[in-house]
């Protein structure tokens, strides 16, 4: 198992990983809008949060040599099901033309007061 870190996304705020790695799969931990120079959420509401979150994953993805192209599972955390068609425009956009398998559920809160939550399942390329 390796765990994975990059400052190009924000810092884990607990006792986890950004990422870990076994056996040739990425497990990313939740990401959420979180800007990595500050801390802070970035501003805007939903559509610049749901952008914050997709950059996020990149930055974390590249720590094992990942892109979206690699994604095989994505879980999306909602706090509010009527921003699912705005998530659901830029994830696809995100995505391009791959479509992993996705899980997206409403829940009644996320870390910090976030509006969404994305975590990811990759596939290492040789």
């Amino acid at each position: 198992m390796k765990l994975h870190h990059t400052d190009t996304a924000p810092a884990a705020i607990g006792p986890y990983s950004q990422a870990v790695s076994s056996d040739g799969w990425l497990y990313t931990s939740g990401q959420i809008a979180l800007d990595p120079a500050t801390d802070e959420f970035v501003e805007g509401g939903f559509e610049a949060q749901a952008v914050q979150v997709l950059a996020n994953l990149r930055q974390v993805l590249a720590t094992a040599g990942c892109s979206f192209a690699d994604v095989v599972k994505s879980t999306v955390y909602l706090t509010d099901f009527n921003h699912f068609p705005v998530l659901n425009s830029l994830y696809g956009d995100a995505m391009g033309e791959h479509r992993p398998a996705r899980s997206t559920v409403q829940v009644a809160a996320l870390p910090k007061g976030a509006l969404l939550e994305i975590d990811l399942v990759a596939k290492i390329p040789v």
